[in-house]
């Protein structure tokens, strides 16, 4: 895709400040115009970055000076900002999940593949130390042939920080979609895709009391389950647990945990780039710390779209759009188990990206 990739931003929300302190200044990128339904934010963001243009939506989507769209909208104007970039001839970068239905994200996949043109999608944490650590003892054998994992998440929910927090709540939202990405691609590194999943959801509370910022104390209606849990069967026979959930309080669960034969794993937040990452070998007596040995080291919110510019026909971007799609069907599948109470077996299937080899911040 060259150097010096133009780069349009679509969404000036919380997370659009953590992209730009990763992506400005870097060599491989250039952001020339941004964009928000709220014309008076992208001039404010404009205004702090030399040579960026305040756009509407649409006059960035169809810019000329935009070769890629960083879609940072809510879920559900995913599908559709990513649609009119791709009519457009544009590359796609967006924030997770890749759509807020499975329909949606296999219209996405289609147009861009027959547009020519390239989609990816965060999570791209999974690309940090803490994560590709973890995958490289598991590939060197660390815990002997893995058997099982589990995955826990366990918040009060979002509404008590973020000042709008209403689409967590509605279609597309639920903690499953909103943080599931992080832990399921995750797994696919560590373990390989998914073939077949049971699922099983509730919903606890009818709504949410919003906790900070201008809307505080407002209630807001819950139209997703709040907490979901299921298993996952992966292609190589491994057996993961997952819980998700925006109705307890804490947890003190590791946020992965990984066994095989001969020794377990105890992986970091996936939320997270770093972390520690803990070995419990069959004859050890107690865990032990593993030095980071892969990954982007030092990693912000963009290391995946400097990562999908970096790719070429030898390697396939790392957070890519094929990967968000699996992971989107293993996660609506769930809730489809859960709502008909059967196990479904997935569609979709993908590689596991290639491993990050340890990168040091001025190489990535």
């Amino acid at each position: 895709m060259g150097d010096a990739h133009r780069v349009g931003v679509v969404g000036l929300g919380v997370i659009s400040r953590a992209y730009l302190d990763t992506l400005v200044g870097r060599p491989a990128v250039r952001i020339t115009a941004v964009a928000d339904l709220d014309a008076s934010r992208s001039a404010a963001v404009a205004a702090g970055l030399p040579g960026v243009e305040a756009l509407s939506v649409g006059e960035l989507l169809s810019s000329p000076d935009v070769d890629m769209v960083l879609n940072l909208t809510v879920p559900a104007a995913h599908a559709e900002i990513a649609l009119g970039a791709i009519e457009h001839g544009k590359h796609v970068y967006g924030e997770k999940p890749l759509a807020a239905t499975l329909p949606e994200a296999r219209a996405v996949m289609a147009a861009a593949a027959e547009a020519g043109v390239g989609v990816g999608c965060a999570p791209d944490t999974v690309l940090g130390t803490g994560i590709q650590t973890a995958r490289a003892a598991v590939e060197a054998g660390r815990i002997g042939r893995p058997l099982s994992a589990s995955a826990v998440m366990v918040t009060p929910g979002h509404e008590r920080w973020h000042p709008n927090p209403d689409f967590y709540y509605t279609t597309g939202g639920g903690p499953l979609l909103d943080m599931g990405p992080y832990y399921l691609a995750s797994l696919v590194h560590l373990l390989g895709p998914v073939r077949a999943v049971i699922g099983a959801a509730g919903r606890l509370r009818a709504e949410r009391v919003i906790g900070s910022g201008p809307r505080a104390g407002e209630r807001i209606p819950v139209e997703v389950d709040s907490h979901v849990s299921g298993v996952l069967e992966h292609v190589g026979g491994a057996l993961t647990t997952i819980t998700t959930s925006f109705d307890g309080v804490a947890t003190t669960a590791t946020p992965i945990e990984v066994h095989g034969e001969t020794g377990s794993l105890a992986v970091p937040d996936p939320n997270h780039f770093a972390g520690e990452v803990r070995l419990f070998a069959l004859d050890d007596t107690e865990w032990r710390t593993l030095p980071p040995s892969a990954g982007y080291v030092d990693g912000g919110r963009g290391v995946g779209l400097l990562d999908f510019v970096a790719a070429d026909a030898r390697r396939a971007p790392r957070a890519s759009g094929e990967l968000a799609l699996h992971v989107l069907e293993t996660m609506t599948a769930l809730l489809r188990s859960a709502e008909e109470g059967r196990r479904i077996e997935l569609t979709t299937s993908v590689r596991p990206p290639a491993p990050v080899p340890l990168t040091a911040p001025g190489d990535w």
